[in-house]
């Protein structure tokens, strides 16, 4: 990879925020995290719960896109905790290792059912909707980020 800072998305999964009677919390949350960590923060979205606004979402924001895409919210066992199932809807080739990896920070993380994985030049990770879990989740993974990232974008140099 260049010494270009890798770009990112953020979406919000949440029938309140994206009703307008709750505040986000968590995407502004990942938000920072990430540009702590070198990332370029390019966009960040709200839609509401389930499959079919969530994998439009994510289709929209991967679309001509390299870089991260994570979402926060809908991971957990409510009715309408579908982000999974919508990412699952879109996702090419799956990323477990760095699913399980975000799981293993927190007993809590096992009642997690996000997902990772490609799409196109992307690649989505699923994290938890709460701000602390959404941030704990992402910064189990987010040193090996850039070389996945660099890995997708086919970057010779970036392979051991």
């Amino acid at each position: 990879m260049t010494g270009e800072r890798p770009a990112a998305k953020v979406i919000t999964v949440s029938d309140s925020v994206a009703a307008g009677s709750a505040v986000d919390r968590s995407g502004p949350a990942l938000a920072e995290r990430l540009t702590e960590a070198g990332f370029d923060v390019v966009e960040q979205i709200v839609v509401a719960d389930g499959v079919g606004p969530v994998s439009a979402a994510l289709q929209a924001a991967c679309a001509g896109f390299a870089g991260l895409v994570v979402t926060t919210g809908g991971t957990g066992f409510a009715p309408r905790d579908q982000t999974p199932e919508a990412s699952l809807a879109v996702i090419e080739r799956q990323a477990p290792g760095l699913a399980e990896a975000m799981r293993a920070v927190d007993p809590r993380g096992r009642l997690s059912r996000g997902v990772a994985g490609v799409v196109g030049s992307s690649l989505v990770l699923n994290t938890p909707g709460s701000p602390g879990g959404a941030v704990e989740h992402l910064a189990a993974v987010v040193d090996v980020l850039p070389h996945a990232l660099a890995l997708l974008a086919g970057d010779p140099s970036d392979r051991h």
